[in-house]
C-alpha cells in the first residue's frame, strides 16, 4: 500500500562524540531516541558509526554480538517510542567492514540499509570497502536518500536520487580530523557543504564532536537542518552533545535544481534517466 505523504515532517538530529565505548554510545542513542520522540519528532537521525563508535583502535576490538545487541536495543527503542530511527554501525564482513547506515521504522524493522560509497581518512580506507548502490527509500510516504559524511562531496550521490523524486537527504557524519585541519574546516564553513541550492531539497546533518583518546583528533560538530534553499532551519555548536529539531514543509522540497538538470543539456536526458532506472533498481539491494 502506497501511503499519502504528509504536508510536513519533524526531524531531530543528534550530535554525538565519535570515539567513545560501545555501551556509552547505546545509552546515549537510547536517551536521544526517547527525547525525540518526547519532542513529538517523526525521525531521528544519528552520526555516522555511532553505535559502534568511528574510533577504529576501539571499534576494531568490538565483537559480531555486541554490535548486533546495539543495533537490536536500537530497533526495540524504535517501536517502543513509535519513532523511524536512522542510526549507523561499523559491520564485518568477509570482506574487510561496511560503514552502514540503517533505516529503522516505528515497528522497529530495518527498511533500508545504505553502505557508504566514498571512503575517508586511512583507518577507513584501510579497513573497510565501499557501498555499491545510492540510497532511496521512504519514510511515510515521502521519498528520502542517504549520503555519509564524504559522500556529501560528491554531488551525484545525492543528486541522482534527488532526480528520482527524493525530498529529503540525511546525512549521518563524523568529521574527524587532526585539531588543525578541524579548524580551517570551521574557518571555512563547515565540513558538510548544503545540497540544497544544486538540488532543492532539505538537508539533514548529524555530526559529531569530541577528541580522539589521545588527544591527536577532534571534529567539528555544527549538526544543521537547512532548506532547500541552503538556509539554516536548526543548527548545533562546535562541542556540545545535543539534539536539533525542524518542520520540514515538504511543498518546499521541488527538486528544482535536479529536475532542470534533467532536461539541459539535451544531448545528456537519456544518460540522466538510464542513471536513475539504475538508481530505482538497485536501492533495495542488500548490503554485503
Amino acid at each position: 500500500m502506497t501511503l499519502t505523504p504528509p504536508e510536513s515532517l519533524q526531524v531531530s538530529c543528534v550530535q554525538m562524540h565519535w570515539a567513545k565505548a560501545i555501551a556509552y554510545n547505546v545509552e546515549r542513542t537510547l536517551h536521544f531516541i526517547k527525547r525525540a520522540a518526547e519532542y513529538d519528532s517523526r525521525v531521528v537521525v544519528f552520526p555516522e558509526a555511532n553505535l559502534t563508535g568511528y574510533y577504529f583502535p576501539d571499534a576494531l576490538k568490538q565483537s559480531a554480538e555486541s554490535v548486533a545487541a546495539a543495533l537490536e536495543q536500537t530497533r526495540e527503542a524504535a517501536a517502543r517510542h513509535r519513532i523511524w530511527v536512522i542510526a549507523g554501525t561499523l559491520r564485518k564482513t568477509r570482506r574487510r567492514y561496511l560503514n552502514l547506515a540503517h533505516v529503522i521504522n516505528p515497528e522497529g524493522v530495518i527498511t533500508h540499509e545504505y553502505a557508504k560509497t566514498h571512503l575517508a581518512g586511512e583507518d577507513e580506507k584501510r579497513y573497510c570497502r565501499s557501498g555499491n548502490k545510492l540510497s532511496l527509500f521512504e519514510i511515510d510516504g515521502t521519498l528520502c536518500t542517504l549520503a555519509i559524511c564524504r559522500d556529501g562531496r560528491h554531488p551525484e550521490v545525492y543528486r541522482l536520487p534527488a532526480m528520482a523524486g527524493a525530498q529529503i537527504l540525511f546525512q549521518p557524519s563524523c568529521s574527524s580530523d587532526s585539531v588543525e585541519a578541524v579548524t580551517w574546516k570551521r574557518t571555512s564553513g563547515r565540513a558538510q557543504q548544503p545540497a540544497g541550492p544544486s538540488t532543492s531539497i532539505f538537508h539533514c546533518v548529524a555530526n559529531t564532536i569530541g577528541q580522539s583518546p589521545d588527544g591527536a583528533q577532534t571534529s567539528s560538530g555544527a549538526s544543521f537542518i537547512r532548506e532547500p534553499n541552503g538556509l539554516p532551519l536548526a543548527e548545533a555548536d562546535w562541542h556540545q552533545e545535543t539534539m536539533i529539531t525542524a518542520t520540514l514543509e515538504l511543498s518546499r522540497a521541488d527538486r528544482g535544481y535536479a529536475l532542470d538538470s534533467m532536461e539541459s543539456p539535451p544531448f545528456l536526458k537519456k544518460y540522466w534517466r538510464q542513471m536513475i532506472r539504475d538508481v530505482k533498481a538497485r536501492c533495495d539491494a542488500p548490503v554485503r
